[in-house]
């Protein structure tokens, strides 16, 4: 009796480590159960300094391209623009201006895909194509990248870097692109800044004229200054911890 009660003890603690390895790997996730470490595109970065970046991706439409860009003059205000290619193509002549008013013109893929779902050369064909229409709009090089929907992997952040790129997401999202209204967007923008935060914004969100000078001068008011994303990141020297934050080495 007493032996089957051991052995039944044993099989129970087993399957207790058993079931205790799969949540760890469950929660911390497969490839840091192999070996591999999971690679995180930067969301925010770390600084005392009270300064962010707000950012606009362009893949449908440009009627409310101008007006935007007339704000930002407005305001004195330079920041970050990530098109798609076929956008990019479509209205060139808004590429230019973008460039030409001293806003980045950064690379969002050509075709908008979930860029985690194909291999390597269709995401190399994915950055060049969009990379080379940029090039030649405005004379620079994109080096910063915003993948499509947010999705990532190890996959695609090593390719992009092996090609010169820094993967950029955000930390605060404006949700522009949803039915809701701009005094919404307003307050989930200012209510979730803080130094070093990058927002997503959409260049043909409906209600831009609205929102964006509320928001520019909210962020005025409580004294942050808003640059480009490339001139919020760091370069070199740094490591980016768990929750994505750029942090200086």
């Amino acid at each position: 009796m007493k032996k089957a009660f051991y052995w039944k003890s044993v099989f129970v603690a087993v399957a207790l480590l058993v079931l205790l390895a799969w949540l760890i790997v469950m929660l911390v996730g497969l490839p840091v159960a192999v070996g591999q470490e999971k690679k995180l595109p930067i969301y925010s970065v770390a600084t005392d300094e009270k300064r962010l970046s707000i950012s606009f991706d362009a893949a449908w439409g440009n009627e409310h391209t101008t007006p935007l860009l007339d704000i930002l003059d407005q305001y004195g205000i330079k920041t970050t623009f990530f098109l798609v290619d076929f956008w990019a193509k479509k209205y060139p002549e808004d590429v230019k201006t973008i460039a030409a008013r001293g806003h980045e013109v950064e690379n969002h893929s050509a075709t908008h895909p979930d860029m985690t779902k194909l291999t390597k050369d269709q995401i190399e064909k994915e950055l060049d194509i969009t990379a080379n229409t940029i090039k030649e709009l405005t004379g620079v090089y994109p080096t910063l990248f915003r993948p499509p929907f947010g999705a990532y992997n190890n996959n695609l952040i090593e390719i992009s870097e092996s090609k010169g790129y820094k993967v950029i997401q955000w930390s605060v999202d404006s949700l522009d692109w949803k039915d809701i209204s701009a005094d919404e967007i307003v307050k989930r923008v200012l209510d979730n800044v803080e130094p070093g935060s990058i927002v997503l914004f959409h260049n043909n969100a409906e209600r831009i004229e609205e929102y964006l000078p509320t928001i520019l001068e909210g962020l005025q008011t409580q004294g942050y200054k808003v640059v480009p994303v490339g001139d919020l990141i760091y370069k070199e020297n740094y490591h980016i911890d768990h929750t994505g934050k750029q942090i200086k080495d």
